[in-house]
């Protein structure tokens, strides 16, 4: 079934300069499983699009069911060159969790 990540994740994000830093942390360990099968780094830049203009790169974090992502070129330069109205890293993990996937029946 397709669920938003929101349904079975939380989050936390942090942003220096231009990079953002975005944590997912599911609730349980079939929520893990899912994430690490469904959010790549390769998703995670094709759902934020232009926004983010550099790399992605995704660190696992099993011990505590999370996947790290640190976006590069994703705050327009960083917030005092930036023109966005509000582009910390806390909106783009807001974003992120709004991320559809296929997930099990019942995950969310």
């Amino acid at each position: 079934m397709k669920t938003s990540l929101r349904d079975f994740c939380g989050f936390r994000a942090g942003d220096k300069g231009d990079t953002a830093d975005v944590a997912l942390f599911a609730y349980d360990d079939d929520g893990y499983e899912t994430i690490v099968r469904e959010v790549t780094a390769e998703r995670v830049k094709a759902h934020f699009g232009s926004m983010v203009t550099g790399e992605v790169v995704r660190y696992e974090a099993p011990n505590v069911r999370a996947l790290n992502f640190v976006l590069r070129g994703a705050l327009g330069g960083g917030g005092p060159r930036s023109l966005r109205s509000d582009n910390l890293g806390k909106s783009l993990g807001g974003a992120l969790v709004r991320m559809e996937v296929d997930a099990p029946e019942g995950l969310a």
